[in-house]
């Protein structure tokens, strides 16, 4: 029960918290972006609207709202909301709240909501020893996590769960958040203003992060309160203007989103690899670049190249695996920052090789076949003649005995023909090669 005293604790407490805080919406009508997730229509809306809530898992990049969702659920409720630390929070703490909340059911008919943020830091145990009272509804369960929760959250919780994919906010919305915090009560109070291209420059560096968004906001009017002028405005009560120079000066450097053991690591490199397999140099050093930025690992850098190499390029372009080779190579032994030359060399490589999969199509048909079609015998004149009885496997044509270093043989076991499994893409070296090279009876079609 709040009182008096707890009231003034809350209003000191905001007055020295962060702006970011500060300005955390309290209802729905103020909470910014989200539509899918949140929006008129959606799940999540209609059961914070009807206080019907479910257990749910919040999943998405930080200053995306996950915790402001949860304070939000917290203010519409009837339930009790209890928050347990994922960092600091036992499984003593966990069953102590479990318990307080069953006798709160009993006694009250009072449900109780558990937010957990940042749940993919729990350990198994501790996740183990929510099962039950989720199960059972002692409990409704609200995880935050910025981790995939479909590798970090026990699969047996996470089917007592709803999840929920909160996206990075756009640029509109981060907009809107930085000029209600310029305007309201509870953040600048009209102490400070900025005009759209300074705006816009918050936004951009905030690369759809609204916390980020209004830190560097908060630091850029701490600046721009530093300057000679700033104090005769303040005397006149006009509102001091925030600089491109003092966003500058509060945010140095964009920060972009890269958890090198996290989602943004895999959706990376997977973007990276499908730009030089479509063929597009731009994008393929923009997300080079974006992997160099963070500091990822040049050698895994290389490595996919490698892989890629081969994947979709193959014999298309032979060179292109020893160019990939090469830049690995480079950033085994050279390492940043000039192996970054390297890798762009070979990323623009592969990307304007001509493709072809025929490689990996190949053994993976080959394989298929090894894995469910039994085994098939080696023809006779193919097998080693090191042995008793070779003398009746028969005669193993030699190619180089022949013109033009080929005869007409059957290498393949009975029961396949030649096409079987390689089929040239139709580019490169690899087409010019096969229209070149002598086929006998059942070889592929051009």
């Amino acid at each position: 029960m709040e009182t008096l005293f707890s009231a003034g604790e809350q209003e000191k407490r905001n007055r020295y918290a962060p702006l970011a805080v500060r300005m955390r919406p309290e209802s729905l009508d103020e909470y910014v972006g989200q539509k899918k997730a949140v929006g008129p229509e959606s799940w999540l809306r209609r059961a914070i609207e009807h206080d019907v809530l479910s257990s749910v898992i919040l999943y998405g990049p930080a200053g995306t709202g996950k915790t402001t969702l949860a304070h939000i659920i917290a203010q519409h409720t009837r339930s009790e909301f209890v928050e347990v630390s994922a960092v600091t929070g036992t499984v003593k703490d966990l069953r102590r709240e479990i318990d307080e909340a069953q006798r709160r059911l009993m006694a009250f008919d009072r449900r109780t909501i558990l937010f957990i943020d940042e749940i993919h830091r729990f350990s198994r145990s501790q996740q183990d020893a929510l099962l039950h009272a989720v199960e059972n509804r002692t409990v409704v369960m609200i995880g935050a996590t910025t981790e995939n929760p479909y590798f970090e959250v026990n699969s047996a919780l996470l089917s007592r769960s709803r999840v929920v994919e909160l996206g990075y906010l756009s640029d509109d919305d981060v907009a809107v958040l930085v000029r209600r915090a310029l305007a309201d009560e509870r953040g600048l109070a009209g102490a400070f203003c900025a005009d759209e291209e300074v705006v816009s420059a918050i936004c951009r560096l905030a690369a759809g992060d609204a916390r980020s968004a209004l830190t560097t906001l908060e630091l850029a009017s701490e600046v721009a309160i530093l300057r000679p002028e700033s104090d005769a405005l303040r005397e006149a009560g006009e509102a001091v203007p925030i600089l491109l120079d003092d966003v500058t000066t509060a945010n140095p450097r964009r920060g972009l989103s890269y958890d090198k053991a996290g989602d943004m690591h895999y959706d990376i490199i997977s973007a990276f690899i499908k730009s030089m397999r479509g063929s597009d140099p731009d994008a393929a050093v923009y997300w080079l670049a974006r992997m160099i930025d963070a500091g990822e690992d040049p050698k895994f850098i290389a490595r996919r190249i490698m892989i890629q190499a081969s994947e979709d390029i193959g014999n298309a372009d032979p060179q292109a695996l020893l160019v990939a080779e090469a830049a690995f190579k480079a950033a085994e032994v050279i390492g940043y920052p000039e192996c970054r030359i390297n890798l762009a060399q070979a990323a623009i490589y592969n990307a304007l090789a001509p493709k072809s999969n025929a490689c990996e199509a190949a053994i993976d048909a080959a394989l298929e076949d090894v894995r469910t079609s039994g085994q098939r015998e080696v023809p006779s004149y193919l097998r080693d003649r090191h042995r008793p009885g070779s003398e009746e496997y028969g005669d193993y044509l030699y190619p180089h005995d022949y013109p033009e270093g080929w005869v007409e043989q059957r290498y393949l076991p009975e029961g396949l023909e030649r096409g079987a499994f390689w089929k040239p893409a139709g580019r490169g070296w690899e087409q010019w090669r096969f229209e070149q090279a002598p086929r006998g009876k059942g070889a592929p079609s051009r």
